[in-house]
C-alpha cells in the first residue's frame, strides 16, 4: 500500500496549500437543499483528489461528499471515500477545525487513511497493519495521565446538553469536525469521541483507521463495527476512545449513548 499512501499524501498536501491559499484570498458560500453550506474550497480539494484516484488508481472506485454517487462503486472491490472538507462550517467561521480526510477502503474495510488540518499543517495517516503517523513519524502514545481528559462530543448535542450527566464527571466540549476529533483521539490528545447523530461514510472512514492503527477502539453508537462502501453510506453515532483510556470507557460511552437514544427528541 505504499504507492497507494504516497499518492494520498501528494494529493492531500496539495490540497491543503490550496485551501490556505483560498482562505487567505476568499471563497464563494452556498447551500446545499438539506442547507448545509459549501464553499469553492470544498469543490477545489475534491477535485484535486479526484484527479488522484483517476489518473493513479482507474480502476477503483470513488464516493465523496461533493460527487453525485455512483453505484458502480458497489461492484468494486476498492473505493476511496473522500470528506473533501470536514467542517465546512468551521471553515465559513475561520474555526481552525476543519479537515481534509479521504480513505482507501478494500471489501468494506479502510487500507490507507488521511486526514490533514490544514491550519495546524498537521497530516495524520495510516496504512492497515503500520501503525499511525503524524507528518510522516510513527506516533508512541503517552501514557494515560498525560493526554487531555475531555470528551469531544457533536456540537449540536453540547448545545442541547445531550451529554449533561456524562459531563458530570468529565469535561466534554464540541466537535465541529469528526474527521478532526477523530484524529485527536487517535494521536491520544483526548479521551474520545462521542455523537448519536447520523454520520456519512466520509465523515469517518478515514478516522476509523486512524484509531485502530493507534491501538484505540472505534464503533458505531449500538456498538457494532463500521463496514464501509455500503448502499446507503450512513451510520448513526460513533464512539471513539483512545488507545489510553481507560479500558472500560467504550462500554461506559456506549451506555450513554443507548440512554441518551432513549429519550425524547428535542
Amino acid at each position: 500500500m505504499e504507492q497507494e499512501l504516497a499518492a494520498l499524501v501528494e494529493a492531500v498536501r496539495n490540497a491543503g496549500a490550496k485551501v490556505r491559499e483560498l482562505v487567505r484570498v476568499g471563497f464563494e458560500i452556498q447551500t446545499k437543499p438539506d442547507r448545509s453550506p459549501v464553499t469553492t474550497v470544498d469543490h477545489e480539494v475534491n477535485r484535486i483528489l479526484h484527479e488522484m484516484q483517476r489518473r493513479e488508481f482507474p480502476q477503483d472506485g470513488w464516493l465523496s461528499e461533493e460527487s453525485p454517487d455512483d453505484p458502480a462503486r458497489l461492484t468494486h472491490a476498492r473505493v476511496w471515500i473522500v470528506d473533501p472538507i470536514d467542517g465546512t462550517k468551521a471553515l465559513v467561521n475561520r474555526m481552525p477545525e476543519f479537515c481534509i480526510s479521504a480513505a482507501l477502503v478494500e471489501r468494506g474495510v479502510p487500507v490507507v487513511a488521511a486526514i490533514l488540518n490544514p491550519s495546524t499543517d498537521e497530516l495524520f495517516t495510516a496504512v492497515r497493519g503500520g501503525g499511525l503517523s503524524v507528518n510522516g513519524t510513527r506516533v508512541t502514545l503517552s501514557p494515560p495521565h498525560e493526554f487531555e481528559p475531555v470528551i469531544m462530543v457533536g456540537a449540536w448535542e453540547f448545545r442541547i446538553a445531550r451529554w449533561s450527566t456524562l459531563a458530570e464527571t468529565t469535561p466534554c466540549r464540541p466537535m465541529y469536525s469528526i474527521a478532526n476529533a477523530l484524529a485527536l483521539v487517535a494521536a491520544g490528545r483526548v479521551q474520545a469521541a462521542l455523537t448519536i447523530e447520523p454520520e456519512h461514510e466520509w465523515d469517518v472512514a478515514a478516522g476509523v483507521l486512524l484509531i485502530t492503527e493507534s491501538g484505540g477502539a472505534i464503533s458505531d453508537a449500538d456498538g457494532k463495527p463500521f463496514v464501509f462502501n455500503q448502499p446507503t453510506p450512513k451510520f448513526r453515532g460513533v464512539i471513539a476512545v483512545a488507545a489510553t483510556s481507560d479500558k472500560d470507557l467504550h462500554a461506559n460511552l456506549q451506555t450513554h449513548a443507548e440512554q441518551a437514544r432513549s429519550q425524547p427528541e428535542r
